[in-house]
């Protein structure tokens, strides 16, 4: 249903290097870079990550309510990624634990303030 993701991003070359750490735990790689975007995919069948600077040349904001969850594998997967996250710049939007649902989330900030919760769903598996 959903064929990709842009996030807008003040700084694609720190951006990449956050999201190519973040997306190393999940199995995503690079497929595309210019100028002014990144993307990253685990195969052709995935969804499409992407930031990229605002098309308008304003600065780049984080959407109010705005968030993208990314699928992990395991408890230890959500925090293998918190950590990470946090260890490379971004800030604590809620520590691991079980949510609404039963679902064992966290939360960060990324290095341009987007919010991004890392999830799994032991009901899904």
């Amino acid at each position: 249903m959903i064929g990709y993701i842009t996030l807008g991003s003040s700084d694609i070359k720190r951006s990449g290097e956050f999201y190519d750490q973040i997306f190393e735990v999940l199995g995503a790689k690079r497929i595309h870079q210019d100028e002014t975007s990144i993307a990253w995919a685990t195969d052709k069948e995935s969804v499409v990550f992407t930031t990229i600077y605002p098309a308008n040349g304003e600065p780049a904001t984080a959407g109010n309510g705005t968030m993208i969850a990314l699928r992990a594998d395991s408890q230890e997967q959500v925090d293998s990624l918190y950590k990470k996250a946090l260890s490379i710049g971004a800030s604590d939007e809620g520590a691991p634990g079980i949510r609404s649902g039963g679902f064992y989330c966290s939360y960060v900030r990324d290095l341009d303030g987007n919010k991004l919760n890392f999830h799994f769903n032991p009901n899904l598996t």
